[in-house]
């Protein structure tokens, strides 16, 4: 990596390089997770790493411009960012997505 001297800058200086570095980072996040959101789909099997270090596995059933929801195989929901998440194999509701991609049928609890 390069080393930038930023001892002979000035506060204005300083202050205006923070705020470029913080949009640089905010669009690179925003590229990422567009890209992420690219290979998700409704109904695909997602796997994340939880708060407490499991994997928690389940199925997509909504996708939005920052976030994903995931329904888990314990019957949670859980708002994931797309970049978070692995792509799985098939899960037992692929292939059961509606026709216009919105809808993802569930199975009554307790009939699974």
């Amino acid at each position: 990596m390069h080393e930038i001297d930023i001892e002979g800058l000035d506060e204005a200086t300083l202050m205006a390089l923070h705020g470029r570095i913080v949009e640089r980072l905010h669009f690179l996040h925003q590229q990422k997770t567009a890209a992420a959101l690219r290979e998700i789909k409704i109904g695909s099997g997602v796997m994340f790493e939880g708060p407490d270090g499991r994997t928690i596995r389940g199925i997509v059933i909504r996708r939005n411009r920052k976030t994903v929801t995931v329904h888990t195989d314990d019957e949670k929901h859980w708002n994931v960012s797309p970049s978070l998440l692995t792509l799985v194999g098939r899960h037992g509701l692929d292939g059961e997505v509606s026709k216009d991609g919105r809808v993802v049928p569930f199975a009554k609890p307790g009939t699974r």
